[in-house]
């Protein structure tokens, strides 16, 4: 469970009242399609997979109230490179879909790249944007020399060929493979004692367009069809033709990330500016799947018991999504997740040290900071080698190595090239050229 003092921030709720049905009956899409998952599958098929995910969920809120973060499987980068990590271990890894990686990169190493950084952001102060406003720690910056550092160091570049091993790939499909590529992302410098309620309970990649996207909704086939049990969370053939970005919205990444990632540049800690992870993706993505097709009894008492909730495919609700960002969680709309309980510290990590969460995966940033140093962190994804992915980083490569944003980010980034002390892709040229599709 979370660290016992902490309290449950006060992240936003999501109800279903008046307000709230009016807002999702004004978009009738959301009906359309809650209707055409109702006539492809039907009452019986989606309820029989309800019962058994909300009953596999209070079976996992014991044992994680009982672990709390020793259930995050910690590995170390050594047994990576030697290609020797125990079986039982990424048995695990696979099982609860996260995991730290310890000393991926050395400390003193971290420590150079850290002053870099602080140096970068300093010397080029008023030139970027970040957030929040009133007490900026996200910058949106995409091509500092530390970032770039980061992305390309040889252990890294393992890591995630490994990471993105962890899924399986069809035989006879050419398209996809577990070969890197490099997605992009923005760097964090959280002061300490700041106060951060931007990034409660979330799973990226998209929110609507899991069940609006023909291909996305392909992926979740065996929840809808009451199979919940046989749903493949690694399964990169139906995967890589999902489109996250159906609906636009500034939330969402185009391309399709195995595993999120953090790669600490300074220590953090529990209460101190970390990531809460739900550690199991397939029973709680099974049921964020499911959940909008069953409504809650009017008997508060009887909400925990699963058979008392009323199948409703009439309902344009589907809580805690909205088009532009990315699918939203809380006590309330998703009780049977027992998220107060269920939302949990990663272990202290080191400078140097990665966690990674699948993308399926619902997580939270830490709403206080309660330390004394900065806990600042890069994020680096591992992003496998598919069609879409392949299309983005070329465009993403075309823009960078020029100075440019991301196109994922254009709304928010600036041209870097101009910067004091800007690199960009100098001196790895033909490497960074690679990674990002060419």
């Amino acid at each position: 469970m979370r660290e016992e003092s902490a309290p449950w921030p006060e992240w936003r709720e999501f109800v279903e009242d008046k307000s709230t049905l009016q807002e999702y009956e004004g978009d009738p899409e959301f009906l359309a399609i809650k209707k055409q998952i109702d006539e492809e599958y039907g009452e019986e098929k989606l309820r029989r997979s309800w019962l058994k995910t909300c009953a596999e969920l209070e079976e996992l809120t014991e044992e994680i109230k009982e672990k709390g973060s020793q259930i995050i499987p910690i590995i170390d980068m050594a047994d990576v490179r030697r290609g020797c990590v125990a079986i039982k271990d990424v048995a695990e890894i696979r099982r609860v879909g996260c995991f730290v990686v310890r000393n991926v990169i050395e400390q003193c190493e971290m420590d150079r790249l850290y002053r870099d950084l602080k140096n970068y952001l300093s010397i080029n102060k008023g030139r970027y944007t970040a957030w929040p406003q009133d007490s900026p720690s996200i910058f949106n910056l995409y091509n500092t020399p530390t970032q770039n550092a980061l992305r390309i160091h040889p252990n890294q570049l393992q890591l995630m060929r490994w990471i993105n091993g962890l899924w399986n790939y069809p035989n006879d499909d050419e398209e996809a493979s577990p070969q890197p590529l490099l997605y992009a992302d923005a760097v964090r410098v959280r002061p300490a004692k700041q106060t951060f309620l931007g990034l409660g309970p979330h799973i990226d990649a998209g929110s609507l367009c899991r069940w609006g996207d023909p291909a996305y909704r392909k992926v979740y086939h065996e929840i809808f069809a009451g199979n919940s049990e046989n749903h493949d969370i690694f399964d990169m053939g139906k995967r890589k033709d999902a489109n996250q970005a159906l609906y636009l919205g500034g939330a969402h990444s185009t391309v399709m990330r195995a595993f999120q990632g953090w790669t600490a540049i300074s220590k953090t800690a529990p209460r101190e500016g970390t990531i809460l992870l739900y550690p199991n993706v397939k029973a709680a993505i099974s049921y964020v799947m499911l959940r909008p097709f069953f409504k809650p009894p009017s008997d508060k008492s009887k909400i925990s018991d699963a058979s008392q909730w009323t199948y409703d495919p009439s309902s344009s609700w589907f809580p805690g999504t909205f088009k532009p960002q990315s699918q939203l969680l809380s006590p309330t709309s998703h009780p049977h997740l027992r998220l107060k309980e269920c939302l949990i510290h990663v272990p202290p990590i080191e400078p140097g040290d990665t966690v990674w969460w699948h993308t399926d995966m619902c997580h939270a940033v830490d709403a206080e900071h309660v330390g004394n140093m900065d806990a600042s962190v890069a994020y680096i994804a591992a992003t496998p080698n598919t069609p879409i992915n392949k299309a983005y980083m070329q465009h993403q490569y075309d823009r960078m190595v020029v100075g440019h944003p991301p196109q994922d980010f254009v709304s928010n980034g600036v041209d870097e090239s101009g910067f004091e002390e800007f690199q960009g892709f100098e001196g790895n040229p033909d490497i960074f050229k690679s990674l990002m599709g060419y």
